[in-house]
């Protein structure tokens, strides 16, 4: 059940040589075991607005994302588990056959309608949101990745989760960042305790202002200061781009599977993960301390990537 503290998800030590030369512990929150399909921070984005969208009578949900969306896949999967009918707005044309992501979104009846790059830009704008409820009728709304009020009241509960799990807080909170939900829910959670830091996987430097803003609409909501400045975004380690990679990071995710037992995707969490480590190479964590990574799931979009580039994610 979505209201049921049964998908509290296990936290798991690293034990690496890096780790104890620099005396710092290394814990990853294993949301990626969160639910078989609904993986990781999108079953924490989607929880209260599935629940929003059933109190309200809701029979279907509408949202927006690219070909090979994670947000696309958990809602779609979310969609078959809880009963909602599904639409997808994909950015892009339809390209047959279509990539894995998506062959399974339609699989599970999730109906996907190809827009165009300039309507999908327009996706926020009153006026095309008043165009697309008359053409697909009553829907319950969710914003492309899913970061809105409700994604971040699912992922501040991670905190609460922590604090139960551990016997005190870790001192470095660590989380890749998309559209910046996952992060605000785990500085409104914290709300001033302990250093934040996020690690981008997209280039520029705009996450600073989006989380100011998201924190700015929930501080009434979540009781917490919007002025906090215990938290920062990395932009070090995006590798290009948004889906973008280069061969050390390849070369880095295997080699923490095969001494972790961990998988890793190349989109988010891989370039989490190799910015973690390169700065504890680096010294940037003082000895003694302790890191808290969020492992966020997205391990569907691993065989859309290996089938794009031959099979180098192991």
């Amino acid at each position: 059940m979505l209201d049921s503290k049964n998908n509290i998800t296990p936290i798991q030590e690293i034990e690496a040589a890096l780790l104890q030369e620099k005396e710092v512990r290394l814990f990853i929150k294993r949301d990626d075991l969160i639910h078989p399909q609904v993986s990781g921070n999108k079953w924490r984005k989607l929880k209260y607005n599935l629940l929003t969208a059933k109190a309200q009578k809701q029979e279907t949900l509408l949202t927006f994302g690219g070909a090979f969306s994670n947000h696309i896949y958990a809602t779609a999967a979310a969609g078959k588990v809880f009963g909602f009918k599904t639409i997808g707005l994909i950015r892009g044309e339809r390209i047959e056959p279509l990539n894995p992501t998506l062959a399974y979104a339609e699989e599970v009846g999730m109906e996907l309608h190809f827009i165009t790059r300039s309507d999908y830009r327009k996706k926020e704008e009153v006026i095309y949101q008043k165009q697309i409820r008359e053409q697909f009728g009553a829907f319950f709304l969710i914003p492309e990745g899913g970061t809105n009020m409700s994604a971040i009241k699912g992922c501040a509960e991670l905190v609460e989760e922590v604090q139960e799990q551990l016997p005190e807080l870790p001192d470095y909170w660590c989380a890749s960042c998309g559209t910046g939900g996952t992060l605000s829910g785990i500085i409104a959670g914290l709300n001033g305790q302990k250093e934040v830091l996020g690690f981008s996987a997209l280039k520029g430097d705009f996450h600073q202002q989006d989380i100011s803003k998201l924190l700015h609409k929930v501080s009434d909501t979540f009781k917490v200061s919007d002025t906090l400045d215990n938290w920062q975004v990395n932009t070090d380690y995006h590798f290009g781009g948004y889906a973008k990679f280069k061969p050390p990071l390849i070369d880095f995710m295997n080699t923490f599977k095969k001494d972790n037992n961990i998988q890793l995707e190349p989109i988010y969490t891989g370039k989490l993960f190799y910015g973690i480590y390169d700065l504890i190479k680096n010294d940037y964590f003082p000895s003694g301390s302790s890191i808290f990574a969020v492992h966020t799931g997205g391990l569907q979009g691993i065989a859309g990537f290996n089938r794009r580039f031959g099979n180098i994610i192991m």
